[in-house]
């Protein structure tokens, strides 16, 4: 029987966790997260980048554990915004801001700048996430994209973050209306962790 491998997911995000063991542990890993270590602390997203951020956490716990490491980090960019929120989609409604309240901040300011604009402007947007993995070989980035637009009204119950108004291209669902294994199959996280599955086997 083939050893299974140990990874540590460098996030208390319980969602992430959920979406990267639903993959990894089909491809024969056993994905820790940052809950089982006491000492972990949380790590501050400073970077200008997202594989700034990413490379930030996974090498941070890394040195901590000792264990091969992942961290993600994930933007969402809005063309009519010039790419914000981008690297502070996590925090574009302020540093401790929930899920609700960086989707009604951008929501405002989508609605804004068409005000400005005296028309209807091109919702498009593209989700993007890094994922860095750092271990006793190395530092490896992948990436994934997934082009769509921003929706005018919150759809679905499902996900979390900005899956409400996202609206992927060629689909009539939001992130937030799929259920997990179509999400998983066509999103940016999903893609990027393909890339990282590859790498791995």
């Amino acid at each position: 029987m083939t050893e299974r491998k140990t990874i540590v997911l460098a996030t208390k995000n319980k969602h992430k966790l959920a979406e990267l063991q639903a993959v990894l542990a089909n491809a024969g890993f056993d994905l820790r997260s940052a809950f089982e270590f006491a000492d972990l602390q949380e790590v501050v997203e400073d970077g200008d980048t997202l594989e700034a951020n990413a490379l930030k956490k996974a090498r941070y716990t890394f040195e901590m554990t000792g264990l091969p490491s992942l961290a993600d980090d994930t933007g969402l960019e809005v063309d009519a915004l010039g790419g914000a929120p981008g690297v502070y989609s996590a925090r574009y409604a302020g540093e401790n801001a929930t899920y609700a309240q960086n989707v009604e901040r951008l929501m405002f300011d989508l609605d804004r700048h068409e005000r400005r604009q005296f028309q209807t402007v091109i919702r498009s947007a593209r989700f993007r996430t890094v994922i860095a993995m750092v271990s006793d070989e190395g530092e490896h980035v992948f990436e994934g994209v997934c082009e769509g637009q921003i929706t005018r009204n919150l759809r679905g119950e499902g996900g979390f973050g900005y899956d409400p108004v996202f609206l992927p291209k060629g689909h009539q669902q939001t992130f937030a209306e799929m259920d997990s294994t179509t999400k998983n199959a066509i999103s940016h996280r999903g893609r990027a962790v393909q890339a990282l599955l590859d790498f791995l086997t």
